[in-house]
């Protein structure tokens, strides 16, 4: 006896509510976490320590008391200093807020006896009758007590599938969640009414800790506290500093010898490491402990690099077509032939001279690589690929709203925002205080209504339903956002047209070098420096325009969080894809288009010559812009970003936290609670800039991708790593984030739509304009002489005598080449100098023009139409499942008809059995007066029970 004793009395308290997951009382689980500061003097945190000391159970009677605002704050009298009123105000915020939430029928525990100083933390539990109400509420559908078969595949389709299964056995994840189901519980919306038809035997973990999570925060969400005529919801109060952190428990700890397996710690072994990167996600698991629109994200992002490995292969095909005939293309071979002799017009003026074409060999066979007949195939290829690409994802969505029970979800109206509610009530109260001093003549009756009406007000009466923000209240935010976002694309422009000074003037300065081989890679230097100029202004922009778009989006005040999200990533997307993509659109259609001629070339600020294209085309200089600005983002933003930049918030906190702990030897080895550990998290930031990245990285895989055959390759080995990077930094990096049910990926799919629509055009202006695909199809059907290409160089560079040089503007060593040159060649379709309209553009050049803008024409319609037809020949809705879907519509049918069936026949039972029992009554003697009395009151009883 006395040694169970000592047990109980050495027993850690902490032990008892696993560590922060449970209440003191080590049943109720805490559902969620609401942090603040608090200041505390240091004699009271000696005695705090001291009671601790003496007491173990010190701790649970004074800080955890489940008053919300009582428990932690001693009375020390006169030796406690006065709060400022700062930290009074937020005080009181807080009391009320926790109050209403108690109201609400929320349980709650304080907790300010923590190893981090000054931090306290209300631990909040939802109790049976708040889920029950809040997922009645919601419409959450609940498995029922019903199990049925699934279909399974007959024949040879079964045969099939047992093969693949054991191919793919050892890639499959270690999870019960991710078997093949052969039953399925039948669902339904949860309702308090029909309990029964659920599976209530375990009522503790009929609701999981996500949907636990997510119900707290929608109580979050309609629970106010009005303060000073604001009406303030959880999301101001974060805001103004009365709490600094919200979020859900994680289950436990992710690592360690002695941790219990729980749903974490098997994500962190079978999905967030790289030593499992061959292997399929456990996606069913990642929605149970996530929620559907984080499990959406990630099956999305599977899908997407699922579909990048057939778009890999072609694109290395159509790399290695181009090398495998690079010896057999006829125009490089002219340009590499010194045999020519092909004397360039200079490149600048003054400081350049003359040179010979076969100085830009390398160029010249680099750029068969990319661009050959075989590039016009895959760029028809990817359209194609970019539509089956949206149409498998509809249907693995469909298929996730069959497993997660998602089948008839609709989204309710959501609750306004506290911003919105807030500018309501003002707009309100604005609006009665002009209606006031309109009637000032008027009885004081006048005045009370009004006061009456605030109170009202303050009292918490939806005025949303009532009053509502016009597009007149909103034109101010609404001009904000049109001026905002045209000067962020006015300084996009602005920035490359810099960059473009930069190349002009760098290519002049490089080019009076007086070694030969400083002259030779004038070209390489320049675009290499400017790509990688332009590479750190998009990162830098990038960050900046987020912002900017989150501003932008705050003074709109958008009535729900949905509203909010899609405005947000509508902007974003705007600004982020003008950034990234800019200096792209240059080099792809507008360098080289407006050089004039030798002679009469355009100048920027009377002094910088506009650039030119390479003699081989600008398709390898957009290659070059292209890939380095691609892989720049994955490598720099996406990767080394999302691992350092948490990583270093993280040891920041952490030193911070080191720096302000003044705690004894005893409590510093004393374990964490979870809701410390998780307060130490990075907090989530929400889904857009994982969306993001990958939206723009599907732009340079679809938009460019005849310039750029291997982009693919490159985003799938990006992706491979990108999926568990976001896996780890999900599971080990940030708090967890709250479930929010979602069927689809929003505002997403219809930008992707967007974008493989516009990549068809893109394409089609690439491959007429900026390579030399058209021209050399139309010189080999109407200029060749022998049905080849030989003579193709030829035929697109124009002559220019050098007599007609603009004074000022001819070579200031002529003589460089060891004679001299009388013509000199450049690459245009204009008139030689001995014709009478020397320099003219020639006919040649409308005959290319025209093919061109037919190719275009007949490319995007027939691209197009093929696009249209691979959608509509491939069923949004897989047949098995809507086959499944109709299944369990008739099953539900069947169970509520088997239910009337039953209370039919227990009608019909209790009116026999009332029957027989007045036949009884009746027949009673009269001389038992008392039990004759009794069976009377016996059968009107059984009347009132019937």
């Amino acid at each position: 006896m006395i040694f169970l004793l000592l047990n109980s009395l050495c027993q850690d308290p902490d032990a008892n509510c696993k560590y922060g997951l449970c209440f003191r009382d080590g049943k109720r689980k805490v559902d969620y976490i609401l942090v603040y500061h608090y200041k505390k003097s240091s004699v009271s945190r000696t005695l705090t320590r001291r009671i601790h000391h003496n007491d173990s159970s010190a701790r649970s009677i004074k800080q955890d008391h489940p008053l919300p605002g009582k428990g932690g704050h001693l009375d020390m009298g006169e030796n406690e200093p006065h709060m400022d009123y700062h930290e009074d105000d937020k005080r009181f915020r807080r009391e009320e807020y926790e109050g209403n939430l108690m109201e609400a029928g929320l349980e709650l525990e304080r907790d300010e006896d923590t190893k981090i100083h000054g931090i306290g933390f209300v631990k909040i539990h939802a109790p049976w009758n708040v889920l029950c109400r809040e997922a009645e509420f919601l419409k959450l559908k609940m498995p029922t007590k019903k199990v049925y078969q699934i279909n399974q595949p007959h024949g040879l389709l079964k045969k099939i599938n047992s093969v693949l299964q054991k191919i793919t056995e050892p890639i499959q994840p270690k999870v019960a969640e991710h078997k093949p189901q052969t039953v399925k519980r039948l669902s339904y919306p949860f309702s308090r009414e029909k309990q029964h038809l659920f599976d209530l035997s375990d009522k503790e973990s009929f609701f999981d800790s996500k949907t636990r999570s997510t119900i707290v925060s929608i109580v979050f969400k309609i629970v106010h506290c009005y303060y000073v005529f604001v009406c303030q919801g959880i999301t101001s109060l974060l805001a103004n500093g009365v709490y600094s952190a919200a979020y859900p428990l994680h289950d436990g700890d992710y690592e360690g010898e002695n941790v219990e397996l729980n749903d974490r710690k098997l994500l962190c072994e079978e999905w967030a490491s790289y030593g499992v990167f061959y292997k399929y996600q456990p996606i069913d698991l990642v929605r149970k402990y996530f929620g559907e629109k984080i499990g959406l994200y990630f099956a999305w992002l599977g899908v997407y690099t699922q579909m990048l490995i057939p778009a890999s292969i072609v694109g290395v095909i159509v790399f290695l077509y181009g090398c495998a005939t690079v010896d057999e293309n006829i125009p490089s071979m002219e340009m590499c032939d010194q045999r020519n002799n092909i004397i360039m017009c200079p490149l600048c003026d003054k400081t350049c001279s003359y040179w010979k074409m076969s100085s830009a060999c390398a160029t010249a066979r680099a750029s068969h690589l990319f661009d050959n007949p075989a590039t016009v195939f895959f760029s028809v290829f990817m359209a194609l690929w970019a539509a089956t690409f949206m149409e498998h994802w509809k249907r693995k969505q469909m298929r996730l709203n069959y497993r997660w029970d998602l089948t008839g979800f609709e989204e309710e109206e959501a609750h306004p925002r506290a911003e919105y509610e807030a500018k309501v009530l003002e707009k309100s109260l604005r609006k009665e205080y002009r209606h006031k001093k309109k009637r000032r003549h008027l009885p004081e009756e006048t005045a009370n209504k009004w006061r009456q009406r605030v109170k009202t007000v303050m009292a918490g009466v939806k005025l949303t339903d009532k009053e509502k923000l016009t597009w007149k209240d909103r034109f101010p935010a609404y001009f904000t956002n049109f001026v905002g976002i045209i000067f962020m694309i006015g300084l996009t422009f602005a920035i490359v047209f810099g960059v473009i000074i930069y190349r002009i003037s760098t290519a002049a300065a490089l080019a009076i070098s007086s070694t030969p081989s400083g002259r030779s890679s004038v070209r390489v230097t320049v675009t290499a420096t400017a790509v990688i100029i332009n590479l750190v202004v998009i990162i830098i922009l990038d960050e900046v325009y987020g912002c900017i778009a989150r501003w932008l989006t705050q003074i709109e005040v958008p009535k729900t969080d949905k509203s909010f999200e899609e405005r947000l990533i509508f902007k974003a997307f705007l600004l982020k894809f003008v950034n990234a993509y800019t200096p792209i659109f240059y080099v792809a259609f507008f360098k080289g288009r407006f050089v004039g001629r030798p002679g009469d070339y355009v100048y920027i600020f009377r002094s910088f010559r506009m650039e030119e294209c390479a003699p081989g085309g600008c398709l390898m200089e957009l290659c070059i812009q292209l890939s380095i600005i691609m892989l720049g983002k994955q490598l720099i933003q996406n990767n080394l970003f999302e691992i350092g930049i948490p990583k270093m918030k993280k040891l920041i906190r952490y030193l911070k936290l080191k720096r302000q702990r003044s705690l004894d030897h005893e409590e510093h080895m004393k374990k964490k609670q979870r809701y410390e550990v998780d307060y130490n998290l990075e907090p989530f930031a929400g889904l857009t800039p994982e969306y993001m990245e990958m939206i723009i990285q599907f732009g340079f895989v679809t938009l460019f991708v005849a310039s750029f055959p291997l982009a693919p390759l490159f985003a799938l080995l990006n992706n491979i790593i990108e999926i568990r990077l976001d896996a780890k930094k999900f599971v080990t990096e940030l708090r967890r984030p709250v479930a929010v049910r979602a069927k689809d990926i929003g505002i997403w799919y219809n930008i992707l739509r967007g974008v493989g629509k516009l990549a068809v055009i893109i394409n089609a202006f690439v491959i007429s304009f900026t390579s030399d695909f058209i021209p050399r199809l139309v010189y080999l059907y109407m200029y060749s002489e022998n049905g080849t290409m030989h003579g193709f160089v030829n035929h697109t560079l124009s002559s220019f005598n050098v007599s007609d040089f603009q004074e000022g503007t001819a070579p200031n060593d002529p003589m460089e080449l060891g004679y001299e040159v009388q013509i000199c060649r450049y690459k245009d379709y204009r008139e030689p100098p001995w014709s009478e309209n020397k320099y003219d553009i020639s006919k040649d050049f409308w005959a290319v023009l025209a093919a061109r803008l037919a190719f275009v024409i007949v490319f995007q319609n027939l691209v197009m139409f093929m696009s249209d037809f691979v959608d509509w020949i491939i069923p949004d809705i897989p047949k098995d499942i809507s086959q499944q879907i109709h299944k369990e519509k008739v099953l539900m049918v069947e169970v509520f008809m088997k239910e009337e069936q039953g209370k039919l026949q227990m009608l019909e039972t209790w009116k026999d059995k009332d029957m027989k029992k007045g036949e009884n009554c009746n027949n009673h003697s009269p001389k038992l007066s008392r039990s004759h009395s009794g069976s009377v009151s016996s059968c009107h009883s059984y009347h009132i029970d019937v």
